[in-house]
């Protein structure tokens, strides 16, 4: 039976108990890793004092050099596929545990593998960014890191999306359904890597990037909103109309009497607890969660593999 994303979700916490009930045996998750995109420091400028991120709760700010955090799927459940997710916050903080963290782990039960971006925030006060030139940047530069590391994980080159809430939903538009803007540095080889994704998937997507202009080009895509949302449900219709027309093959669920960030288990509704099966099955049925293709003998960070 395949696992499903309710069935994830259930191992998140949501599971019933009962007098029959038999616990699962204990799972002991290996640390996520760290990784910094750009070891020498990130491109552009920014003048300002160093000083340390902030963490509070479920969000964290103030990201001067931008990483990726590696939840590798496990060996023996290892499609090959991979996802880079993006959080969202209103490129002001990235809600960094429910449209981050959680939802890596939610994707290794799925077996994939998860990268989530802490990218640089440009609505920050006093940030020197902009989210179509150094937010961007750092989204393809992660797609672009996992695509050059992919052998170290057992992921599938050929098979490497990105996931964005919200705000890291304009930034999945931004690398995906448009060009990649002309004169961006490049550092090292990995900045030589395709920054295109190998699928798409956003979840209640902010305006920027919309309407697209490399439709025609972009890549399978999955669109998730709530019809009442008063910032997204726009664009997420008017991004499944382009591509539609441009014959690129989506899948759009719009969410009835429903608002924004509602996340993975974030609602009363029974449709939106079920919308990670959905994306379960759209995966399973575009052929991403087929068996991976690539094998690897090299020992992956941070696990004991």
């Amino acid at each position: 039976m395949r696992v499903t994303a309710w069935m994830a979700l259930a191992c998140l916490g949501l599971t019933a108990t009962g007098a029959d009930a038999q616990d699962p045996p204990p799972e002991h998750a290996s640390t996520p890793v760290t990784i910094p995109l750009w070891p020498s420091g990130a491109p552009g400028k920014d003048a300002r004092p160093p000083a340390p991120e902030i963490g509070r709760d479920y969000w964290v700010r103030n990201i001067r050099q931008p990483t990726v955090l590696a939840y590798p799927a496990k060996k023996e459940h290892n499609t090959g596929a991979a996802v880079v997710i993006f959080p969202g916050g209103g490129h002001k903080l990235l809600v960094w545990t429910n449209e981050g963290t959680k939802v890596a782990t939610a994707l290794n039960r799925m077996g994939v593998s998860a990268f989530v971006l802490k990218y640089r925030l440009a609505n920050e006060p006093g940030a020197p960014y902009s989210v179509e030139g150094d937010a961007a940047d750092d989204a393809r530069r992660a797609v672009r890191w996992v695509r050059a590391h992919a052998a170290d994980y057992g992921i599938d080159p050929a098979r490497i999306g990105v996931m964005g809430f919200s705000a890291g939903g304009e930034l999945v538009s931004l690398i995906a359904d448009n060009p990649e803007p002309a004169g961006r540095p490049v550092t090292d080889r990995i900045d030589r890597q395709s920054a295109r994704p190998d699928f798409q998937i956003l979840v209640f997507p902010g305006p920027r990037g919309i309407p697209a202009k490399a439709v025609a080009d972009a890549p399978p895509a999955f669109i998730v909103a709530g019809s009442r949302d008063p910032c997204c449900a726009t664009p997420s219709v008017a991004l499944y109309e382009q591509l539609r027309a441009a014959g690129v093959s989506a899948e759009l669920h719009m969410f009835a009497d429903s608002g924004h960030a509602f996340n993975l288990d974030e609602s009363n509704r029974i449709s939106i607890l079920h919308w990670p099966d959905r994306l379960n099955d759209w995966l399973a049925d575009g052929g991403w969660l087929e068996p991976h293709r690539t094998k690897s003998t090299a020992p992956v960070p941070g696990t004991d593999r």
